[in-house]
């Protein structure tokens, strides 16, 4: 009869699991971001390029910002014109619309890091 030997590396494999899904949320992230960069309303571009992503690996959760001091404000005036193409709302319009996408990235890394 022969013997099998089988060699368990679950922490390894765990944690090159997370290390993937870190990457692939910050890949989320950002095409949430380019996506949004498309919509958000332009005055002199200062609000489009303070947009910015970041990952928390612990909570495992991804952000998408911006950051000038009227960035809310123009983001939730619904009454506001812009020029065509550019809205209110350019962040939390692009969610459910990347949503697919952005799965599709975490999940590309995920099994790219389990080869």
């Amino acid at each position: 009869m022969s013997r099998a030997r089988l060699r368990w590396n679950g922490d390894a494999a765990t944690d090159a699991i997370r290390e993937a899904a870190a990457r692939g949320l910050l890949l989320g992230a950002e095409h949430v971001l380019a996506a949004s960069r498309q919509r958000v309303p332009i005055a002199e571009g200062t609000l489009e390029r303070s947009g910015a992503t970041s990952v928390d690996e612990q909570q495992m959760t991804a952000a998408v910002s911006y950051d000038t001091p009227y960035a809310r404000r123009v983001h939730e005036d619904m009454t506001a014109r812009h020029a065509p193409g550019r809205t209110a709302k350019f962040l939390e319009g692009v969610l459910p619309e990347t949503a697919g996408e952005v799965q599709a990235l975490i999940a590309a890394q995920i099994r790219r890091a389990l080869r």
